[in-house]
């Protein structure tokens, strides 16, 4: 009897197979084109990871394509990965699409990974009760970098976060505070000290202030925004496979699906035949691994 089970289910394997793949395909479905001089708005709210690398090179990819006037990016985040990051920045050095990062909604913030990307933006934008700065490095568990190899870090993103200041002229300094000595100041203080370009209440009057602006594309290379305020506007989302990437990716949820994944195995060997818990098993220390 428990063999005629286990035969049903190696010959389920296949068709369950064909659904992820079928799954895959609609999630991975070719972006519509959009009208040139498009507005493209993206959202990043959380953490920033490599799935937010790969969501931001899909979004200016598609920009560049449709020949985009401004790429938008609503930004909420309490930090993220140092590599990472410095790959997202390098992505708007590159950029022929000017980029405006805009903190929102009200009670959002800039922190950490969030305050490099806002420097580095050709135009940088915060709402009302925001925040931006705090961006000091630590450990993955929040801990702090110890000795030698803090002073280490400290420099290099010290470093890092001048330039992208600089290449904007903003203010470096407080940039450099921001690493150093994790200092945090709202819209208004951001504004007043050159840290910001903007405050918008929303992304109407940030396309409005934002309007006939000159833009530095890169040293030797500017463009004006002209005539945005009636651009039609593209709002661009994670797709679905991508939405899936950054769940499992969660270091929680990893640490969960290895856990459990060794149970199952360990429950596989001690009642052998069952297959499935085996079968599960590895899957989940794959997943786990892979995030």
């Amino acid at each position: 009897m428990a063999q005629l089970h286990q035969s049903k289910l190696l010959r389920l394997w296949p068709l369950l197979g064909l659904l992820l793949i079928s799954c895959l395909l609609l999630a991975c479905k070719t972006a519509e084109p959009t009208p040139p001089g498009s507005i493209h708005i993206m959202k990043i709210d959380g953490a920033i990871g490599p799935i937010t690398e790969r969501y931001i090179d899909r979004v200016f990819k598609n920009a560049e394509l449709n020949k985009a006037s401004l790429i938008i990016i609503e930004l909420d985040t309490p930090g993220g990965v140092s590599s990472t990051t410095r790959e997202i920045v390098q992505h708007f050095y590159q950029s022929s699409i000017p980029i405006a990062v805009y903190v929102s909604p009200a009670g959002g913030r800039a922190a950490s990974a969030g305050t490099f990307l806002t420097l580095a933006a050709h135009i940088a934008a915060m709402a009302p009760n925001t925040s931006i700065g705090a961006a000091a490095s630590v450990n993955v568990d929040g801990s702090d970098i110890e000795s030698t190899l803090a002073s280490k870090v400290e420099n290099d993103s010290v470093s890092f976060i001048r330039g992208a200041a600089e290449l904007r002229g903003r203010n470096a300094d407080w940039a450099e505070l921001a690493v150093r000595e994790a200092v945090s100041i709202t819209q208004d203080e951001a504004l007043k000290l050159n840290v910001i370009d903007i405050i918008a209440v929303d992304i109407n009057e940030l396309v409005a202030q934002s309007n006939d602006r000159e833009i530095i594309i890169k040293p030797g290379t500017s463009t004006f925004l002209t005539n945005i305020s009636e651009a039609p506007r593209v709002y661009i989302e994670k797709t679905q496979w991508e939405k899936v990437l950054e769940l499992i990716s969660n270091p929680t949820l990893a640490t969960i699906l290895l856990s459990l994944g060794f149970l199952a195995l360990v429950f596989e060997l001690s009642n052998p035949g069952l297959f499935l818990p085996g079968v599960s098993g590895v899957i989940a220390i794959v997943v786990g691994f892979l995030a």
